[in-house]
């Protein structure tokens, strides 16, 4: 076993139930900072940077850590069979949490949560995984905090700097495990090697209090924009993916929304629909969000960082000169170039990083069309290999769809308890009319022209049929159950329509680069609408800026152009979190997010949050798919079938521990039920 300098080795409770590392001696026979020189390493702003550097890197791309990735484990997505039935999606939906470690399945190797032999040094996105680098992370983070005081040659800036990205990312760390696995030890410090690992685990508020005074800390030393520093002066057009005070501040506001949130107040119960206590905030904790999340808000809309909200603006239609609101092409408007596509995925610009304005946090992407082969083949239909490559379809539920994406009125077609809203506007008879813009950005459906070029006998489904008995559907062809819809939508909110053999976009022409930001400015508007309600309601205003918590939601609502919440919603406080909970789905359906909201709300185990539907019905008269409209088409038999039921108890409230981690010792102990 080499020998290194005590300040380089890791406390070692932390490494013991390292979520990457398989034991003390297979670490400590070789570190990657092993061979770091105390003198140099931290003696200047580049040098320490250099070592920060190595934390970003290994920030996982939640939806290309595997050739066909799943990440979307709430009601919102299901996979086609014959393939997708292998994935953590299908058995997070039986039940069966401990697949997202289950490392002898190949199933089990398909998560952003863990990936085997993780390396924090490699450059290759398969190599990196929550678990495979969290306690790695955050022990890098503690051994850099330990040797500030040898940054001799640096300014104040750069000291500020450097200590702001490392608080930073010991919280963030600790964050992202504890949404999955509840409180942990806090590791604020190296331990030394010889010492008997008592470290207990700690509640999740205990554990998000600890967060928030690193997070708060973070703020108060980091820029709101690192082009205006003198350090990011030197390095201009490379400082996108810094950390900044907006984003320490919106991490702040989450961890602490979450610790206020009903999971953390009430605890793991199954009935809270019914019974209210998906309410139950704590208010003071709730208020405390808000006014981290305001802050953040309030540098944001005085113009004092790079972010601002992307433009929902698309090339008008060329037949009638408006907006198409991006149904086929999400092609910006003349002059924009700040485009809400390229929130996801950017294509024709040189795999330029998605992200535009509004992605504040985000991990390193290098790979030029390193989404083509695990990604970007997985959202359309594999009838006739229309979409090449794998077997796997990520699908939307018609469960979901119906709840999230409301009409442009700004009325929900299904209020929280899944009754009809009877003040919509719906008209079942012509479903796809007058919706929310952003299903039309979001979602294929009947009638879609999805293949803009064909050729041949293709052409019968250059257009989706995705009614009962179409060419899309699983109804009397058992062939489609695995290549068509399971529940007669798409989703082209991430990967545009045109990643099909005909089109192309895929192909090394169409420069396709897709990455999903871990937070964007619209989830702070949302957070903060979320806190405000809890702590007070629709009118809530932090005294840290001007919104409230009605306007946060509203904002986003004008960016679409969808009508703003209804005032019987604004005056009754339960109704109004219904509602900014529907704008969360909505907003961010499919970026990876509804399983922690669904959790944190206790509403994993309740109907109807715990199916997931295929929407029924039959075309009216002779569709004339040229040159129709599909969003005006008429239709009969609107109704829902219901796919899957998901049977879950308490102890789907949090993820089972790795059981290698959980007998190591009494005060680390496993979580309730498994």
């Amino acid at each position: 076993m080499k020998k290194f300098s005590n300040i380089y080795i890791i406390g070692v409770a932390a490494l013991l139930f390292s979520l990457g590392m398989t034991s003390c001696t297979d670490y400590l026979d070789k570190t990657p900072d092993s061979d770091v020189n105390p003198e140099t390493a931290f003696k200047n702003f580049t040098n320490f940077q250099g070592f920060i550097e190595e934390i970003y890197n290994c920030i996982p791309n939640k939806e290309s850590c595997y050739w066909c990735t799943t990440f979307n484990w709430g009601e919102d997505e299901i996979m086609n069979t014959g393939g997708g039935d292998t994935h953590v999606t299908a058995h997070f939906d039986l039940g069966d949490y401990r697949h997202w470690y289950d490392e002898q399945d190949k199933g089990g190797q398909q998560s952003w949560l863990n990936r085997p032999n993780s390396n924090p040094t490699s450059t290759n996105k398969f190599d990196h995984s929550l678990s495979g680098h969290a306690w790695y992370c955050i022990r890098k983070a503690n051994l850099g905090l330990e040797n500030l005081d040898k940054m001799t040659d640096a300014t104040k800036e750069e000291k500020n700097f450097i200590k702001g990205q490392l608080l930073f990312f010991r919280a963030w760390w600790h964050h992202q495990q504890m949404e999955w696995w509840g409180g942990l030890p806090y590791i604020d410090h190296s331990l030394p090697a010889d010492s008997t690992f008592t470290l207990p685990r700690l509640s999740f508020r205990e554990c998000a209090e600890r967060c928030a005074a690193d997070y708060r800390a973070a703020a108060d030393l980091l820029p709101n924009n690192w082009d205006n520093s003198t350090i990011g002066k030197k390095t201009l057009g490379k400082n996108d993916l810094r950390i900044t005070k907006v984003c320490a501040l919106g991490y702040l506001g989450k961890v602490l929304l979450w610790a206020a949130s009903p999971l953390n107040t009430v605890g793991a119960k199954m009935g809270a629909l019914k019974d209210g206590s998906t309410y139950s905030y704590d208010a003071s904790l709730a208020a405390q969000a808000a006014d981290a999340l305001g802050e953040a808000i309030a540098y944001v809309e005085n113009g004092e960082t790079p972010y601002k909200l992307a433009d929902f603006q698309f090339a008008a239609d060329d037949a009638t000169q408006r907006p198409n609101y991006g149904v086929y092409d999400h092609v910006a408007a003349k002059g924009s170039t700040n485009n809400y596509s390229d929130i996801f995925r950017t294509t024709g610009q040189s795999w330029k990083m998605p992200g535009v304005s509004e992605a504040i946090m985000r991990g390193p992407s290098t790979e030029m069309n390193g989404s083509n082969w695990n990604f970007v083949k997985l959202w359309g239909p594999k009838v006739n290999n229309l979409v090449e490559h794998d077997a796997i379809i990520h699908m939307p539920t018609a469960n979901y769809i119906n709840y999230a994406y409301g009409m442009e009125n700004g009325e929900p077609i299904v209020l929280a308890d899944g009754s009809l809203n009877p003040e919509s506007g719906f008209d079942p008879k012509h479903p796809f009319a007058n919706r929310d813009p952003r299903f039309y950005h979001d979602i294929m459906f009947d009638g879609f022209k999805f293949l803009l070029t064909v050729t041949g006998d293709d052409k019968e489904f250059q257009y989706l049929q995705m009614f009962t008995g179409g060419n899309m559907v699983p109804t009397g062809n058992p062939a489609r159950n695995a290549d068509g819809s399971r529940t007669g939508y798409f989703c082209q909110k991430l990967v545009p329509h045109q990643c099909n053999k005909y089109d192309g976009m895929y192909n090394w022409g169409g420069s396709l680069m897709t990455y999903l930001p871990y937070m964007r400015l619209a989830d702070i508007y949302l957070l903060y609408a979320e806190a405000g309600a809890a702590a007070q309601g629709a009118g809530f205003k932090s005294s840290k800026c001007s919104r409230t918590a009605e306007d946060a939601i509203n904002v986003l609502r004008d960016r679409v152009g969808a009508g703003h919440v209804a005032a019987r919603f604004i005056s009754d406080k339960r109704k109004f979190i219904d509602e900014v909970r529907r704008e969360r789905a909505c907003e961010l359906a499919f970026e990876g997010f509804r399983w922690q909201d669904l959790q944190r709300w206790l509403l994993l185990t309740e109907y109807p949050y715990n199916i997931k539907t295929r929407q029924e019905f039959k075309r009216v008269g002779n569709y004339d798919y040229e040159n129709e409209d599909p969003r005006f088409a008429e239709v009969t038999g609107w109704s829902e079938t219901t796919i899957v039921e998901r049977k879950l108890a308490t102890k789907h409230y949090l993820l089972p521990l790795k059981e290698k981690e959980v007998y190591l010792y009494s005060e680390y102990p496993q979580n309730p039920g498994w």
